[in-house]
C-alpha cells in the first residue's frame, strides 16, 4: 500500500488511529495543492493545506494551521488573536522545514512535533474524507477527518479559515 513513501512515524499514527486510510503516491513536481488536485482529479474541497504561521512579536512562536484548499487562512484576525501577537506572518519554507521536519508541499498535520500547536479549521470536520500531505512531497494521504479527533494536541477552531473572497 505504498507505505514506504510515508515516513514510518506517520504510518504508525495512521495504523494506530484504527481508521481506514489510503497512501497515494505523488510525483514530487506535482505536490503543490492546486497542481496535485488538477493532475490527479482530486476535488480541492477535500484537499487540506497545512500552513505554518509565526508570531513576530511577543517572542518567536509557531503554529500549524490546517484548512481546506479553497479557503484562506484568517491570519490577520483569528490567528493573530489566538497567538496573542500584534504581528504574525507565514513561516518561510526554511522555517517550516525547521519546525515541522517536512518540506513545503509535503507537510502533513499528522506527527508534528509535540511543542507545535495544531489548529484545524472546523469546516474540515464536515467533509466525508480529506486528502493530507504525506510528510514528503512523494505522497498524500486520504483519510476521514476523524483522524483529528485521534491526534493529540489538536484544537478544532471555528473561523480559522475564510471563504476565498471573505
Amino acid at each position: 500500500m505504498n507505505q514506504d513513501i510515508v515516513p514510518p512515524a506517520i504510518t504508525e499514527l495512521l495504523r494506530a488511529s484504527g481508521l481506514d486510510y489510503e497512501v497515494m503516491p505523488c510525483d514530487p513536481a506535482l505536490a503543490d495543492t492546486a497542481v496535485f488536485c488538477e493532475h490527479y482529479g482530486i476535488p480541492a474541497e477535500d484537499s487540506v493545506n497545512t500552513i505554518v504561521v509565526k508570531a513576530k512579536t511577543g517572542g518567536e512562536r509557531f503554529v500549524a494551521c490546517a484548512l481546506l484548499a479553497p479557503t484562506r487562512l484568517d491570519v490577520n484576525r483569528c490567528v493573530r488573536k489566538r497567538l496573542a501577537s500584534r504581528r504574525v506572518s507565514f513561516a518561510s519554507a526554511e522555517e517550516t522545514e525547521r519546525v515541522t521536519g517536512m518540506t513545503v508541499g509535503g507537510v502533513t498535520p499528522l506527527g508534528l512535533p509535540p511543542d507545535l500547536p495544531l489548529w484545524v479549521d472546523a469546516r474540515i470536520m464536515e467533509r466525508p474524507e480529506i486528502i493530507l500531505g504525506g510528510g514528503t512531497r512523494r505522497s498524500k494521504i486520504r483519510v476521514p477527518p476523524a483522524i483529528f479527533e485521534r491526534t493529540p494536541g489538536v484544537e478544532i477552531v471555528d473561523g480559522l479559515a475564510l471563504d476565498p473572497g471573505g
